[in-house]
């Protein structure tokens, strides 16, 4: 008797299953599916890197470029080293202004190459990141958003300075409510220090943040500082392998805004 009991409370479960309708079957892997997405909270502030992110950065590095004898290799060897020594004023307790690090790192990689450059010519060199324009897209991906409802910040390494003028000339000011620049903190991004920083500042929980960035190392600091990220996939950029991989992963910054609304 025990044996037969057993037998239909293992067989019963299982009969019913199969005569469950594939539309409930569905329905139910649509509420689990809803459940994951749920998972991530509409952020409250959403901030944006801007260099390459928002701004398109071919006529500075082709500034760069021509400055360095034509080698599109020394031109990213540049601004690797930018942000190398960006990084180790950070680590060393140091400030400068980025557009400082620009200039100085420019030499290096010039002497390196027995290329001259002075002080004058790579501060001219690198002044063309003050009038960028914005990539095709961003004007209406930043409208939709601002449409929505969304608290919008500007989140550079630029300092207070460069970035308002990069804004202005870019058409974009009007779209943020906020611009925030690392040079009030005085350390760089991705330092985690400066994404708990930011989140005060807009008086907000980390878990409230989202960056939309188009570099893999800024993704990956805003992660761990517990921020929502959104990476921007534009071409020659990529997602460092050992990082938590960002909540959405777009090529262009309309369809991450067509995603939040």
């Amino acid at each position: 008797m025990t044996d037969r009991r057993t037998f239909l409370k293992e067989t019963i479960p299982l009969s019913l299953a199969a005569l469950t309708p594939l539309s409930g079957i569905g329905q139910i892997l649509n509420t689990k599916q809803e459940t994951k997405r749920d998972k991530m909270n509409r952020p409250k502030v959403i901030f944006f890197d801007i260099n390459e992110t928002l701004l398109n950065l071919e006529p500075l590095k082709n500034s760069v470029v021509n400055k360095l004898g034509g080698s599109k290799e020394l031109g990213n060897l540049w601004f690797t080293m930018m942000l190398q020594y960006s990084l180790v004023t950070t680590v060393g307790d140091q400030y400068f202004d980025f557009g400082k690090i620009g200039s100085a790192t420019l030499m290096m990689v010039a002497r390196n190459n027995n290329i001259n450059i002075s002080e004058e010519e790579a501060k001219a060199t690198v002044k063309p990141i003050l009038s960028l324009h914005p990539h095709p897209e961003v004007k209406q991906g930043l409208s939709i958003l601002k449409q929505a409802g969304y608290r919008l910040v500007s989140f550079s390494n630029s300092s207070n300075n460069a970035v308002k003028q990069q804004l202005d000339f870019a058409g974009i000011t009007p779209f943020f409510d906020s611009i925030i620049s690392v040079e009030d903190y005085g350390k760089y991004k991705p330092h985690i220090e400066v994404y708990h920083w930011a989140a005060r500042k807009m008086n907000v929980d980390n878990s409230d943040c989202m960056l939309i960035a188009t570099h893999g190392w800024d993704v990956a600091g805003a992660k761990w500082a517990g921020w929502q990220t959104a990476f921007l996939a534009r071409p020659g950029q990529q997602l460092f392998p050992l990082a938590i991989s960002p909540d959405m992963n777009e090529s262009n910054l309309l369809k991450i805004s067509k995603k939040l609304v």
